[in-house]
């Protein structure tokens, strides 16, 4: 591992700490954003003619956008990426405790709903905490805050194999029953920890009214291998692109319009902060206000969706296409697919292979089974909305959402380069190939 990647992954390390659930992902990134010259707009204020710079602005909370403002944008397009925040997780629900009693036994539990595709066998025997966002009244009216217990201090137990000989077969996990996480075994209800909690921060807090909280792995990220060639982590996907993303954005000095959005995606993203919904479309109908100029723009715009991607797991060589093997550490991985779960065409895919070239990044192809389903990306649903050219993109990943998933030591700043060599403007283009040129 070079110094550049050593470096790269340590502030990594440290994102992946912060970051336990999306609300304190997006809050990681507004202040790293702000420290790095960033002025803050706000949603709910007018934004008059912006001087050059650049800016950012959150939705809720739960999604970011940063751009710059510098000529016009019109004649040279918009640079664009796009990730993710959200991670698969187990999200409590409003009312969580469930109290198991008899003479012998009393256990306090929490009910936990499935926040995306988790896979749901890694979260047994863990040690978990709990961290997102609460809000609260006290005798001035109502906040909001994040809250992040970071001591584990909640866990649910395997049932033992002498209850179930066939458990090493393969056990049907039902997400009611089987799931909720046991916190305790004292007389104190959860609300009232809860609010303990809160007031270590909060001391006038009077009451909770409501919560986003997501159960998660606190272990903290490692290198593993013998030459500590991998990274094993929580929420890689998709907090390792996100990184990349920012750290892009915020280093990168070129003169070209850009837009980074930071989506949810992993339950859909059909929501208020999600990629389907208007918050990208918003933000650039706001800085091109004229919709002739802001067609024009995408016209010669390309989007660049960075989401992990699946590399070839060794004892399941019968889980990829045999084709096109993804190694961990063996380049940027561009993602393909007929049905277009994934954004990438011909074009796409030859702009991205053209800049990591010039960045000096391998790159390999993933394409899913023709007897699998595909999944997806923040990439389609931009495309489809705005209209441009985008290819997706992404780390090769191991156990992708495992409560513990793996990549390359290699890798995350293999995306990042490629981030900032795109920041930088596309290829010139003949006549045939509509694209931004670089400045």
């Amino acid at each position: 591992m070079d110094e550049d990647s050593l470096k790269h992954n340590h502030d990594l390390f440290t994102f992946l700490r912060a970051a336990t659930s999306p609300f304190h992902a997006v809050a990681f990134m507004r202040q790293r954003l702000m420290a790095a010259g960033f002025a803050e707009l706000r949603e709910e204020d007018a934004w008059p003619d912006l001087p050059a710079g650049r800016y950012l602005v959150t939705r809720r909370g739960a999604a970011l956008a940063a751009f710059s403002v510098d000529g016009d944008p019109a004649a040279t397009g918009l640079c664009f990426l796009a990730c993710h925040c959200d991670s698969p997780a187990l999200k409590l629900k409003p009312r969580p405790e469930i109290i198991v009693s008899s003479p012998k036994v009393a256990l306090r539990q929490l009910g936990v709903e499935v926040y995306g595709g988790a896979l749901l066998a890694t979260w047994f025997d863990r040690e978990l905490s709990l961290a997102g966002r609460l809000h609260f009244a006290d005798a001035h009216g109502l906040h909001e805050t994040l809250i992040d217990f970071r001591e584990p201090f909640l866990v649910i137990p395997s049932l033992a194999i002498h209850f179930d000989r066939d458990a090493g077969a393969g056990r049907a996990i039902n997400p009611q029953k089987h799931l909720p996480v046991i916190f305790g075994q004292g007389e104190l209800p959860w609300e009232e920890c809860l609010l303990a909690r809160l007031r270590q921060e909060h001391p006038q807090a009077r009451d909770i009214l409501a919560a986003d909280l997501f159960v998660y792995d606190p272990q903290p990220p490692s290198f593993l291998g013998a030459s500590g060639e991998f990274i094993a982590a929580a929420r890689l996907d998709n907090l390792l692109s996100c990184h990349a993303a920012m750290m892009a954005v915020a280093n990168e000095k070129s003169r070209n319009f850009f837009l980074l959005c930071l989506s949810h995606e992993e339950v859909g993203s059909l929501s208020a902060s999600g990629a389907q919904g208007g918050f990208a479309e918003d933000v650039l109908g706001r800085i091109i206000p004229d919709r002739e100029k802001r067609r024009r723009c995408l016209a010669r715009s390309f989007l660049l969706s960075i989401d992990n991607a699946h590399a070839s797991h060794p004892n399941y060589p019968e889980a990829n296409d045999s084709g096109h093997p993804v190694a961990i550490n063996g380049g940027v991985v561009i993602k393909i697919n007929a049905k277009e779960r994934y954004a990438t065409d011909s074009h796409g895919a030859a702009i991205c292979q053209f800049l990591a070239r010039e960045a000096g990044i391998a790159t390999q192809f993933f394409v899913m089974r023709s007897d699998l389903p595909c999944g997806s990306t923040v990439g389609p649903a931009l495309a489809a909305k705005l209209g441009v050219t985008a290819a997706d993109v992404g780390a090769p990943t191991l156990a992708m959402h495992s409560a513990r998933e793996m990549t390359g030591s290699s890798d995350p700043v293999a995306l990042m380069r490629l981030s900032r060599r795109f920041l930088r403007g596309l290829p010139p283009c003949d006549s045939s190939c509509a694209g931004m040129e670089a400045r």
